[in-house]
């Protein structure tokens, strides 16, 4: 009694001990000599076994099962994500073998029972523990935990009743989509393992870039430039849009940083009928150098503005427009 007392207090100590764990894990003996090289590199799951029933039968796995789902990326411009598109995309994956017609065998007969486990789908082995000798059950190698075995496999597929394949798959995607938005296709992902129905394929969004307009959302941001001049007098400009050119007004007296929202030019919303809205980012253009003429115009258009050389006003913390701009959307 004494001994056994002393053999579940060395394993309590390894079990507790990360370093000594790791070592009985892979197969250290250095405890003692009552258990480690004994359970011939099985680790901690075969403690496991003994304690909660690792010799207890657990039966033949099916060979019929349900196959994975199966994910693919599509990269779609902002106008297809705005408008919708559809796609014809090619998928690699598990398909029926038209061989065996996903029964694995290549004469049509039924899987004979395994004579290693005599159909249990595990083959079981005395271990020697801290607590004496465990039973301890592990899947069958020759059968590879069915419990039977294909006696004539298909040579297509070598007994899997599956083939890699390739496939062209036509994939309506909806106006409003962004980036990371999945499309589920029910059934087209892998087919399962002899004979098992296939999983599902989701297609996920990914969105490229767009060359001048920036998506926050529903709505689209675009950036333009005017002159002194017409952002003073006011003006009108075409914008390019997801619609095509768009005329804008811009107000008189507009200032840099000021924003035009054009409603029902953005994005088109998901299951929705509505867009949101166009919004236009106004930056006013100084210019960099002027003739004499220029400048002597500009003087008197100062001065009959009251205005002084040297006259400033504070305004505080304030960022530059494309600064701005760029935080807002990450850029």
């Amino acid at each position: 009694m004494q001994d056994k007392f002393k053999e579940v207090t060395a394993a309590y100590e390894v079990l507790s001990d990360p370093q000594k764990r790791q070592s009985y894990d892979m197969g250290g003996s250095g405890f003692g000599g009552g258990f480690g090289g004994g359970f011939g590199g099985g680790g901690f799951s075969d403690i496991m076994d003994a304690f909660f029933g690792g010799g207890q039968n657990r039966g033949p796995r099916p060979r019929m099962r349900q196959g994975q789902d199966a994910l693919i990326r599509v990269e779609v411009d902002l106008n297809e994500a705005c408008f919708g598109t559809e796609r014809d995309i090619s998928v690699e994956n598990a398909v029926t073998c038209t061989k065996c017609n996903g029964q694995g065998s290549a004469d049509s007969s039924a899987p004979a029972m395994c004579q290693v486990c005599k159909g249990r789908g595990e083959t079981q082995q005395v271990q020697r523990s801290f607590l004496g000798q465990v039973m301890t059950s592990r899947p069958c190698g020759s059968c590879q935990g069915y419990g039977s075995v294909i006696q004539n496999p298909c040579r297509e597929c070598a007994g899997d009743g599956r083939v890699r394949a390739r496939q062209n798959i036509s994939v309506k995607i909806p106006p409003g989509v962004e980036t990371g938005n999945r499309i589920q296709l029910a059934g087209r992902g892998e087919v399962g393992a002899g004979g098992g129905p296939a999983g599902d394929l989701y297609v996920e969004i990914v969105e490229a870039e767009h060359p001048f307009l920036i998506r926050d959302g529903h709505n689209l941001h675009v950036a333009i430039e005017v002159s002194f001049a017409a952002a003073t007098l006011g003006t009108k400009v075409m914008v390019e849009s997801l619609d095509g050119p768009i005329e804008v007004e811009v107000r008189p007296g507009t200032q840099s940083g000021a924003t035009v929202a054009v409603r029902g030019k953005g994005m088109t919303r998901l299951r929705a009928a509505t867009r949101g809205d166009l919004i236009v980012h106004v930056e006013v253009q100084t210019p960099h150098k002027l003739n004499r003429e220029q400048e002597e115009l500009l003087r008197k258009f100062a001065s009959s503005r009251g205005e002084k050389p040297g006259d400033v006003k504070i305004k505080g913390h304030e960022q530059g427009f494309f600064s701005k701009f760029r935080d807002a959307f990450g850029r």
